[in-house]
């Protein structure tokens, strides 16, 4: 699933973003420490993985999601 950013703080690696319907999800420190990324910025496309309404990884919209 893909998002939008919309918050990222980088001292607690942790943020929120925009899913395509406007809704707004956040994430924490463990879904951004799963992924491969440093930081992130507003606006900025990422892949989502999900478990029931909880981020539990983020990426780069162009890199791929473990499955």
């Amino acid at each position: 699933m893909q998002a939008t950013v919309k918050t990222f703080d980088d001292a607690t690696r942790s943020g929120s973003v925009f899913l395509d319907d406007g809704t707004e999800l956040p994430f924490d420190t463990a879904a951004f420490d799963a992924g491969p990324l440093r930081l992130l910025r507003t606006g900025q496309r990422v892949n989502i993985l999900l478990d029931g309404d909880r981020i539990t990884y983020v990426t780069l919209s162009t890199f791929p999601v473990p499955r």
